[in-house]
């Protein structure tokens, strides 16, 4: 059951991963699926639930089944705030990333004694992360960690913090430390994907490929077998390996899964080279370049673009 305290935040994995992942594809749609509780466990019926975009661009609102249940479809990815509201019971609130073409679990507890309290936590703990963030955003690392570390003093199961945490310290080149903290997460969040690839991602820098591809493919199952960014690190990790044809099978599948998936256009395009089969690669790229003009290997997809068609 997810702590009704858990702050959540767009993960800050651009330090972290071999290529930038791209945007989700517009035409996709995803949904925010859960359950409102009492303190027994028991269903509550009837709770009002807002979500809410971090960014303030989107705000819906539902209420729960007769088994508690609630059920809410989107189309734009991001950062939601999910707040559960009862006369009695008072508030509970959860923020979580969205990704499209996968479904996020929000479960809140309401107790009626502590809802007071409860929400004074809240904004404690919402304060804090933010805080952190804002901190890790500036390049500030250490003061990032320290609000990360208070924030998880009032939560102890927010497993965003202890995430977050790790960034910072894989920031400050302490990739010991960042490992120990993504590995806490999963002790939380068993099924934590972002940070299996996160630890993916470490491994496969320190060319521990076999422990690199173990937790590649569990962020692949955790994500449903729908998860992109976790299928093409499968294929990075592959590629470093020197098995190019296995590599080009999992960035195939990236795309498919995910058809703006920039990177993997990209390095389809490499495996379509090493190939020789020019005329694909050429067309692998100008799909990179069109996703992502500006991205990390623009200059070189440009580059090879104009000398393939030579």
């Amino acid at each position: 059951m997810t702590d009704i305290f858990t702050g959540r935040v767009a993960p800050l994995l651009c330090a972290l991963v071999l290529l930038a992942f791209a945007p989700a594809a517009l035409a996709q749609s995803t949904m925010i699926k859960g359950k409102v509780v009492d303190t027994k466990g028991q269903p509550m019926v009837g709770v009002a639930i807002l979500i809410e975009s971090v960014a303030g661009t989107r705000k819906l609102t539902t209420k729960t089944d007769k088994r508690g249940e609630f059920i809410q479809l989107l189309t734009e990815s991001g950062q939601y705030r999910i707040t559960a509201t009862d006369e009695k019971a008072g508030t509970a609130q959860t923020e979580l990333r969205v990704s499209l073409g996968r479904t996020s679990e929000a479960n809140l507890v309401l107790a009626p004694a502590t809802a007071a309290n409860n929400d004074a936590k809240a904004a404690e703990l919402k304060k804090a992360f933010e805080e952190g963030v804002t901190a890790s955003r500036g390049g500030d690392h250490d003061a990032a960690i320290a609000k990360f570390q208070a924030a998880l003093a009032l939560s102890p199961a927010c497993f965003d913090c202890q995430f977050n945490i790790g960034v910072a310290m894989l920031a400050k080149k302490d990739e010991k430390g960042a490992e120990a903290e993504w590995l806490k997460a999963l002790a939380i969040k068993p099924d934590y994907a972002e940070a299996m690839n996160a630890l993916s991602t470490l491994y496969n820098n320190q060319k521990r490929f076999d422990e690199a591809a173990a937790m590649s493919g569990k962020a692949a199952a955790a994500g449903g077998g729908g998860n992109a960014d976790a299928t093409f690190n499968q294929g990075i990790i592959l590629w470093n390996q020197g098995k190019i044809a296995e590599a080009k099978a999992k960035f195939e599948e990236t795309i498919k899964t995910n058809p703006t998936h920039a990177d993997a256009h990209y390095q389809l395009g490499m495996a379509l080279l090493n190939e020789g089969k020019l005329p694909d690669a050429v067309a692998a790229f100008e799909s990179y370049v069109k996703l992502d003009p500006n991205g990390q290997y623009a200059t070189q997809a440009k580059g090879m673009i104009a000398q393939l068609k030579k």
